[in-house]
């Protein structure tokens, strides 16, 4: 089991950045054997993947995203962040971080591949 914990989001202008940040703790799995991931919501939308981090620190963004979200971990203080730059209107929804046991086909960004989820925090960017 793994349980994840999300502090607050926040608003920001177009532009600027943010960083979110996810507490993570497992009771079965070894740090290192998790799919650790960012998904996010848009209002009226289905959630989607923004990025993933795998056991060897590979990771996958979708290719609207690569060039502005960075998805990374602390394993010391197990925490997963997501660092978000130039951000747009459009990114405003709900942000999820997730988890699941690492298997062979590596860290999809499909959301029905995770097991256990953050609480989720909103993201606003308004000018």
């Amino acid at each position: 089991q793994v349980q994840l914990d999300q502090p607050g989001g926040g608003s920001v202008q177009p532009g600027d950045s943010l960083r979110l940040s996810c507490a993570f703790t497992t009771y079965t799995y070894s740090i290192s054997r998790l799919c650790l991931g960012w998904f996010r919501q848009i209002a009226g939308k289905e959630r989607e993947g923004v990025a993933v981090l795998g056991e060897n620190g590979e990771t996958r963004y979708p290719d609207s995203l690569k060039d502005r979200f960075t998805i990374s971990k602390d394993i010391t203080s197990n925490i997963l962040y997501l660092q978000m730059d130039t951000m747009r209107p459009e990114d405003t929804a709900m942000y999820y971080c997730a988890a699941r046991r690492y298997g062979a086909g590596g860290c999809g960004l499909n959301d029905y591949e995770y097991v256990y989820w953050g609480q989720g925090t909103q993201v606003t960017v308004s000018s």
